[in-house]
């Protein structure tokens, strides 16, 4: 067979990893986000024990991530009686006739169906500094939706 036909896999460049995206906004965290940031950095060291090739790699570059977001994090920490939504609160909401707990977090800790929104999620700044009886009229997908707050507390 002709050379010409024959792919050279050694002459390939191997694609480096590209690191992960670092938010360009102020690293706020609650006690929980806290506690996750280091579960995450002890999970992947002890993987890297056992790890090697492209999956050491991956480890290292997500143990960076994580590493990074342990020396920029701000811990907030909310107590006593709030009168406005703001980071590191839980509310209580109407929303659409039914009842809603949401958590207002920094953006690591943020799992919009568990209820964490990342204090830099549209929601969340739409609902930053209102009061327990306000209504805010969130706009999204083309539609209003009114979500009046009912409680407030701190995380």
């Amino acid at each position: 067979m002709s050379r010409a036909f024959v792919k050279e896999i050694d002459d390939v460049p191997e694609q480096k990893l590209p690191e992960r995206t670092v938010s360009s906004a102020p690293n706020l965290v609650t006690r929980r986000g806290a506690e996750l940031i280091a579960a995450e950095i002890d999970s992947l060291t002890l993987a890297l024990e056992t790890l090697d090739g492209k999956d050491a790699e991956h480890a290292r570059r997500d143990l960076r991530y994580w590493e990074a977001r342990r020396a920029t994090m701000q811990l907030v920490e909310r107590s006593g009686d709030l009168d406005a939504v703001g980071f590191g609160t839980e509310i209580a909401v109407k929303r659409a006739g039914r009842m809603q707990t949401l958590r207002i977090v920094g953006e690591d800790e943020a799992d919009p169906r568990g209820g964490y929104l990342a204090y830099t999620a549209p929601l969340a700044q739409a609902l930053e500094e209102a009061e327990i009886g306000e209504t805010v009229e969130f706009e999204a997908g083309g539609r209003v939706d009114p979500i009046e707050i009912v409680s407030i507390k701190p995380l």
